[in-house]
C-alpha cells in the first residue's frame, strides 16, 4: 500500500531499526532432538520488525530499515512486512552476507522454552555507520525504535544504533529503546562480559530515548539498575520497588521521561501470570490490567507460544503513545498489556490480533467464547 505523504505526517510515521531473521521452529512443543534433520516451521522472525508490523496492523503508520541479503528468501520476507503494509523502502540489500537465523524450542508445563542463535556474519551484523540516510528515512517520521539486540550484534551494529538515535533526537523524534538484553549475543567485544558490554553501549543510547521499555531482568543486566525484592520465578513482584527502578533511569538519564515495564511472574513454561507498569516523570505510576481499580494481572495458561511477547507489548505501547488516540496514559498501558497477552495465543513473532481484539480484551472479555 502506498501511503500518501500528508497520510504520513497526520498519523506520524514509526521507524523501527534492527535485525530480521528466519527463525526455525519444530511443531508443537517437540524437542529439538525430535524434528533433526526434519521437519521444521519457517518463519521471520526479530523485535523491531515485530513492533513495525503491530504498528501497522493496528492502523498506523511504520516503516522497518535494515538489511538483508539479495536472494529469494530474504524478497520473502519483505513481501511479508509488506503484507502488514509495513514501509520496506530503506532496506539495505547486499550481495554478500546472509539471513541470521534462530531457533526456537517452545516448551511446556515444566520445561523451559530455549533459543539458539545463529547470526554471525549476517548482513545486519555486517553493516556499518554512515550506510544509512537518516534524513531521508526520518523525513514524515514523528517515533524511532529500536532495541538492547540491535547493538549486541556486532561493533558496526552497535555504532549505526548509536548514529540512528542521535539522528532521530536531532529530527525531532520521540525515541523508544527496548532494553531487550540477550546474554548470548554481546560477544563481540573481548574481555568484556555480556552484561559488561552491554552496560557500556546501552547508556550511550539512553542519552537520546524519552521511552524505556523493558523487564525486571533488562534494567539490571544493561543498565545495572535493579528492582530489589522481587523474585519472578518464585511470582513475588514488588511493584513499589519496580516503581523506584524506573524513577533511578529516569534521574540518570534526564531525556527519559517515561519507563515501561513489563510484568512477568512464570508460574510454568504453560502458565504465565502477565501485566505491567509504567512510570511518567513527575507522575505517580499507572499499572495493567486493574480490576475495580487493583492491580490484577492476566493468568496466561497453556501458552502457545510466548517468544514475542515483550516485542507486541512495545509495538502495541509506541502505536498507543504515538496515535493520539489513548490521552490517557492508563488507557495506552491497558491496550499494549491487552496486545501482548493476546500474543501469547499465537505461533510465531509477528502478533496477528486485530484492533478489534485487543480493545475486546482491555475492555474485559476474555472469556474465549467462540464469536459467530
Amino acid at each position: 500500500m502506498k501511503v500518501k505523504m500528508a497520510e504520513i505526517k497526520k498519523m506520524g510515521k514509526v521507524v523501527t531499526f534492527g535485525e530480521i531473521m528466519c527463525r526455525f521452529s519444530p511443531e508443537d512443543h517437540l524437542r529439538f532432538e525430535q524434528v533433526s534433520p526434519g521437519p521444521w516451521q519457517m518463519t521471520f522472525g526479530g523485535a523491531e520488525s515485530s513492533v513495525a508490523a503491530s504498528v501497522a496492523r493496528f492502523g498506523g503508520c511504520s516503516e522497518f530499515v535494515t538489511a538483508l541479503p539479495d536472494h529469494a528468501i530474504a524478497s520473502s520476507c519483505i513481501r511479508q512486512l509488506k503484507s502488514f503494509d509495513v514501509i520496506t523502502d530503506h532496506i539495505l540489500r547486499s550481495a554478500t552476507g546472509r539471513m541470521g537465523i534462530y531457533f526456537v524450542e517452545r516448551g511446556a508445563n515444566q520445561r523451559a522454552s530455549q533459543v539458539i542463535y545463529d547470526r554471525a556474519t549476517s548482513a545486519f551484523a555486517e553493516i556499518y555507520p554512515d550506510q544509512f540516510d537518516w534524513v531521508e528515512i526520518f523525513r514524515g517520521a514523528s517515533w524511532f525504535h529500536t532495541t538492547g539486540i540491535t547493538p549486541s550484534l556486532s561493533e558496526g551494529a552497535a555504532l549505526s544504533a548509536i548514529q540512528a538515535v542521535k539522528a532521530a533526537k536531532e529530527a525531532g523524534l520521540t525515541v523508544s529503546v527496548d532494553l531487550n538484553f540477550r546474554s548470548k549475543l554481546w560477544k563481540w567485544k573481548t574481555g568484556r562480559s555480556a552484561e559488561q558490554l552491554a552496560q557500556e553501549i546501552m547508556p550511550q543510547l539512553m542519552e537520546y530515548t524519552d521511552v524505556v521499555i523493558g523487564n525486571e531482568e533488562d534494567a539490571h543486566k544493561t543498565l545495572a539498575i535493579q528492582a530489589d525484592d522481587t523474585n519472578v520465578d518464585a511470582g513475588d513482584l514488588n511493584l513499589v520497588e519496580f516503581a523506584a527502578a524506573a524513577e533511578a533511569i529516569m534521574q540518570r538519564f534526564p531525556n527519559v521521561g517515561t519507563v515501561a515495564t513489563t510484568l512477568r511472574e512464570s508460574i510454568s513454561a504453560s502458565h504465565n501470570n502477565w501485566g505491567a507498569i509504567l512510570s511518567e516523570r513527575n507522575r505517580p505510576p499507572v499499572m495493567a490490567p486493574l480490576k475495580a481499580g487493583v492491580y490484577s494481572p492476566y493468568e496466561i495458561r497453556d501458552i502457545v507460544d510466548r517468544v514475542g511477547g515483550g516485542d507486541a507489548f512495545a509495538g502495541a505501547l509506541v502505536y498507543a503513545l504515538n496515535s493520539g488516540e489513548f490521552p490517557q496514559t492508563q488507557d495506552a498501558l491497558n491496550f499494549a498489556t491487552a496486545a501482548s497477552c493476546l500474543a501469547h495465543s499465537i505461533t510465531g513473532d509477528f502478533n496477528f490480533s486485530t484492533r478489534e481484539d485487543v480493545e475486546r480484551l482491555a475492555a474485559g472479555n476474555g472469556n474465549g467464547r467462540v464469536r459467530r
